[in-house]
């Protein structure tokens, strides 16, 4: 259950950063923070980052402070944020959709 709370924290951390209206006017747009921020796979690995470093103070999910968790769960957070947004969008589900 920790993995699955995790990851949909995860998962909404990254929406808000990237999508979400209330960061429009804080979020870069230019540059390589422009870039970051404009993509749920980078942003999901700096959440994975930030999520396993306050594992400490939730009850939600805990994990031991080390550095092989620290990549483990910033490749996760990554991998999941880029499947769930690639899958789900504002207009519904995304699967069989030609974007080309």
């Amino acid at each position: 259950m920790d993995l699955i709370y995790f990851v949909l924290a995860a998962y909404g951390l990254t929406q808000m950063l990237v999508y979400g209206s209330i960061f429009n006017k804080v979020r870069p747009t230019t540059g390589w923070f422009g870039d970051l921020f404009s993509c749920p796979m980078c942003v999901g690995f700096w959440v994975g980052v930030l999520l396993f470093g306050i594992n400490g103070w939730t009850e939600l999910f805990t994990y031991e402070y080390n550095l092989v968790n620290l990549l483990i769960l910033g490749w996760l957070s990554s991998g999941t944020s880029y499947i769930f947004n690639m899958i789900f969008s504002d207009k519904g589900i995304q699967i069989g959709v030609n974007n080309g």
